[in-house]
């Protein structure tokens, strides 16, 4: 696996959200150095389909100045699957759920943090319940065609930025354009 830690390494901190470990790193030229490495819980964001719609969230966290646009995710619990955390997630955050997943991509976008992000497609969602948003959530649900979907994941306030520079793609390659649109919607 990318980013995984040596068999000696060292916890030295341990935070509510981030782990910090230590190994001596043996140098081209024979010296030892430190190297470290962070470790996060994984994240999961997921491309719900309802119709010819995509749910997009408009959020507003306590830490954040501003507003942003992101999709349906967040943290996997302590020995969550991916997949299990995308189905809570999606059923907090937006009430609707799906029984047709794929998974689309899965990457880790820092050298020295163990993290993967997960995105995931949850095809024929369905309105289940109102959501239970965490206290430090507030979330608005919005449904927006494909070529929203794609114009949106090119704002700055779009949170999931190596999603983003992927669909990218979209905007300038129409055959590109023609199998995300089919991925998506199957």
């Amino acid at each position: 696996m990318k980013n995984s830690l040596p068999q000696d390494a060292k916890l030295v901190f341990k935070g509510e959200l981030f782990e910090v470990w230590q190994w001596k790193q043996k140098m081209y030229d024979g010296s030892i150095e430190i190297f470290e490495r962070v470790k996060q819980v994984d994240n999961v964001d997921v491309i719900a389909v309802v119709n010819d719609k995509i749910i997009l969230e408009v959020q507003e966290q306590p830490d954040r100045a501003e507003p942003f646009i992101s999709l349906p995710g967040g943290r996997c619990e302590e020995k969550e699957e991916p997949l299990v955390t995308a189905k809570r997630e999606l059923l907090e955050e937006t009430g609707y759920s799906s029984d047709h997943w794929e998974l689309l991509m899965e990457h880790q976008p820092f050298n020295k943090m163990i993290w993967t992000i997960y995105n995931f497609i949850a095809r024929d969602c369905s309105y289940e319940k109102i959501p239970r948003l965490d206290r430090g959530e507030k979330i608005t649900v919005k449904l927006v065609s494909f070529d929203e979907f794609i114009a949106a994941s090119q704002e700055p306030t779009f949170r999931n930025k190596y999603l983003g520079t992927y669909l990218s793609r979209a905007s300038f390659d129409e055959a590109f354009r023609k199998k995300l649109y089919k991925t998506i919607f199957g």
